[in-house]
């Protein structure tokens, strides 16, 4: 008797201490860029949300914030190492540790959106070290030098990888001729499997997961392939030549710089990039192991702003050149381009409370924007005049605030419709 109670106790610890969703993660709970919250404002003073405070001396980086359970959590870079900082909800540092090196190459600054869960941080460096930090101890329970370990191959910008957590692993994506993905115990920095190789090198994409019938699925983009890996065994399910997809001559970039996490819901999956690459929609069949082409869009080829979906349609900036592109919305079920509409310039986009936060990469004019398949319905917008170089980072909305970081600078907006509570 004395054993089956001591049964009933450990297993909801276990249960927990294996299949815990992440609090707070890269684009969001479902790591699509559509944030949870209501009674958000639905238009903005001309000069922008009431700025709630900034804090700067984060660090260079491009990076976005993680926030949970009265912390923000943040990567930024000095000289070639990384840090991860926390921060208080209004703004001041806690505490901030180094984690691991940096890239080495052209926009050296941090790209790693911290993963958390419970009591631990995960995240992966520049140079590709996967990492588990205490958040109540500050300290580092374990790294492993996976990029190095597992030998493998990135093409010209090096990487940029958000962790992804399913069940007790740590996803991470090394690519070369060793293994493509790998999945590490996340209490440990065990390996629990590593995949057959592609032999193809990484992109700048963060992995995602395809709950799809009884099966989960780790789908992430390499230069060449579009690939899906059993999330309980690491087997290759499917992969798909995405970089033989109507492909134009043009960008030498093309098809190469893929950098936009692939989107999955009810089934379906989209995957684009820019340089004039082709989005497409996939179709998972057969409990998720087959996938077929469904259509194909010409128009929205993201940079690396990201996409989100609202409805029945996909919203985001596709890519004219390196410096600009316009804003495009696309019909989720059949690919049709429902607009395509200039505004400043591409950039990132993110989603609360039905409405878009677009964020323009070139001279910081943030929009608020009402989803619409007929035209780009800018209801308020204003200029992020803090930080330095491109605005790269995507918006982070939770609990009626908005973050922005820009260089080593984070802001606090509050967005929050006081009218709603009454």
């Amino acid at each position: 008797m004395k054993r089956f109670y001591l049964i009933l106790f450990i297993l909801p610890i276990l249960s927990h201490r294996i299949f815990a969703q992440p609090d707070a993660q890269w684009r969001g709970p479902n790591r699509n860029g559509v944030f949870p919250g209501t009674g958000l404002l639905k238009s903005w003073p001309e000069q922008g949300p009431d700025l709630l405070w900034s804090s700067e001396g984060l660090g260079d980086g491009y990076a976005s914030v993680s926030v949970t359970d009265g912390f923000i959590y943040v990567t930024g870079r000095e000289d070639s190492v990384e840090y991860l900082s926390a921060l208080d909800l209004k703004g001041n540092r806690v505490w901030r540790i180094p984690y691991g090196l940096g890239v080495r190459r052209t926009y050296p600054g941090t790209r790693c959106t911290p993963a958390v869960e419970g009591d631990r941080i995960y995240l992966i460096s520049g140079r590709g070290e996967v990492v588990c930090v205490d958040k109540h101890q500050a300290k580092i329970q374990w790294s492993v030098p996976a990029f190095e370990k597992f030998q493998g191959e990135f093409w010209d910008w090096e990487i940029a990888e958000s962790p992804l957590l399913v069940d007790d692993k740590v996803i991470f994506t090394p690519g070369g001729h060793l293994t493509t993905m790998v999945a590490l115990d996340k209490f440990t920095g065990e390996t629990v499997w590593q995949t057959e190789s592609l032999h193809d090198t990484i992109a700048m994409v963060s992995p995602t997961l395809a709950r799809h019938g009884n099966r989960k699925i780790v789908v992430n983009v390499m230069i060449n392939y579009l690939f899906g890996v059993d999330a309980d065994n690491g087997d290759i399910l499917w992969k798909v030549k995405y970089s033989d997809i109507e492909t134009p001559m043009g960008h030498p970039y093309l098809p190469h710089n893929n950098c936009i996490m692939p989107m999955y819901e009810d089934g379906y999956l989209f995957v684009t990039s820019g340089y004039d690459h082709v989005g497409v929609m996939f179709k998972l069949l057969n409990d998720g192991r087959e996938i077929e082409r469904v259509w194909i869009n010409r128009t929205l080829d993201c940079h690396h702003g990201h996409v989100v979906r609202i409805g029945d349609y996909i919203y985001g900036a596709n890519w004219l050149d390196n410096r600009n592109g316009n804003w495009c919305c696309v019909n989720w079920h059949t690919g049709e381009t429902m607009y395509e509409v200039e505004w400043v310039n591409k950039g990132s986009i993110s989603a609360a409370d039905g409405m878009l936060y677009c964020y323009e990469e070139k001279r910081g004019n943030l929009a608020l924007v009402e989803p619409s398949p007929d035209d780009f319905k800018i209801v308020s917008s204003f200029k992020i005049t803090q930080g330095r170089g491109p605005h790269w980072t995507q918006p982070v909305i939770h609990d009626g605030v908005l973050y922005i970081r820009h260089g080593d600078v984070l802001m606090a907006f509050d967005i929050k419709d006081e009218r709603s509570a009454l």
